[in-house]
C-alpha cells in the first residue's frame, strides 16, 4: 500500500504538473482574460486536475461497488460516484467557456492507481481503497483552499466551492471506513516523491475523440451548481464568450 499511496500523493501535491499543455514556473501569470475574470496558469489547471480526479475516482467508485467488502466502503464509493459525476458536469461546461482543454483519460500514474484496486480483493482491497483515497483528498484540499482566496475568476470560484465540498465530503466518508492508517497518510501527504512529469500528465484528447462524460447514478443527491448565465435547468442563457488568449 506504501507504493500506491506515495504515487496518489505526489499527483495532487503539484497541480501545475496536471495540466495538458507545459506551464511555466509562474501559476499567477494571466493566460487569458475573460467576461468571467482573469485566468491564470493555477486556474487552467486546477479545471484540468479536477476532470483528471474524476477520471480515476470515478471509475474506483465503480470498482468499490462491486469489490467492497465492507458497507462502508461501499457507501465511500456511492459518493465518489456522485460527487466526481457533479464536479466533471461542471468542468465540461465551464471549459469550452475559458478555451481550456480538458483530457479524456486520466494520467499514467492514475491509471496505475485504478490497476492496483483491480488488482486488489477482499480486506485489502477495502483497506488501500481509504488509504490511497484518503491521502488524494487529504492532499487536495490545501490546493482547492488556495484556488478559491486567489482567484479572481468567477467560474473558477464556483468549481472551487464545489470541489471543496465534495472533497470534505469524501474525506469524511473515507475516515468512516475505519480503516485509515492516519500516521501513514499524514507521511505520504508531508514526504512526497518526485515521478517523472510524463506519469503525472493526462495525454491531451485524440482529434476528434468524444468527450467523455462520467454520467451520474440514477438516484445521484448531488446537483451541479447554476452557473453565470445558465438558468436552473442547466439550459445556457448565453452563449460562451472565448477568451482572448495572452
Amino acid at each position: 500500500m506504501g507504493g500506491a499511496l506515495s504515487l496518489t500523493l505526489v499527483a495532487l501535491a503539484y497541480p501545475a504538473m496536471l495540466g495538458v499543455n507545459t506551464v511555466s514556473s509562474a501559476p499567477t501569470r494571466v493566460i487569458a482574460n475573460t467576461q468571467w475574470g482573469p485566468l491564470t496558469e493555477a486556474d487552467r489547471d486546477f479545471v484540468v486536475k479536477v476532470r483528471a480526479a474524476g477520471l480515476w475516482e470515478y471509475p474506483v467508485g465503480q470498482i468499490g461497488l462491486k469489490k467492497g467488502a465492507s458497507p462502508a466502503v461501499i457507501t465511500a464509493s456511492k459518493h465518489l460516484i456522485d460527487g466526481h459525476a457533479a464536479l466533471d458536469s461542471t468542468v465540461r461546461k465551464i471549459a469550452p467557456m475559458l478555451n481550456i482543454t480538458i483530457p479524456n483519460q486520466p494520467s499514467p500514474q492514475q491509471q496505475g492507481f485504478i490497476n492496483t484496486l483491480n488488482a486488489d480483493s477482499g480486506k485489502q482491497f477495502d483497506t488501500d481503497f481509504a488509504n490511497i483515497l484518503r491521502v488524494t483528498h487529504g492532499s487536495i484540499f490545501n490546493t482547492i483552499a488556495k484556488i478559491r482566496s486567489t482567484t479572481e475568476n468567477t467560474l473558477v470560484r464556483i468549481l472551487a466551492n464545489q470541489a471543496n465540498a465534495t472533497v470534505l465530503d469524501h474525506i469524511t466518508v473515507m475516515e468512516a471506513t475505519g480503516l485509515v492508517n492516519f500516521s501513514q497518510v499524514l507521511f505520504q501527504e508531508t514526504t512526497p516523491p518526485k515521478l517523472p512529469a510524463g506519469d503525472l500528465t493526462p495525454p491531451p484528447p485524440a482529434a476528434g475523440q468524444p468527450e467523455v462524460v462520467l454520467t451520474p447514478p440514477v438516484n445521484s443527491t448531488t446537483q451541479p451548481p447554476v452557473l453565470p448565465g445558465e438558468s436552473p435547468s442547466g439550459n445556457a442563457a448565453n452563449p460562451s464568450q472565448t477568451p482572448t488568449v495572452g
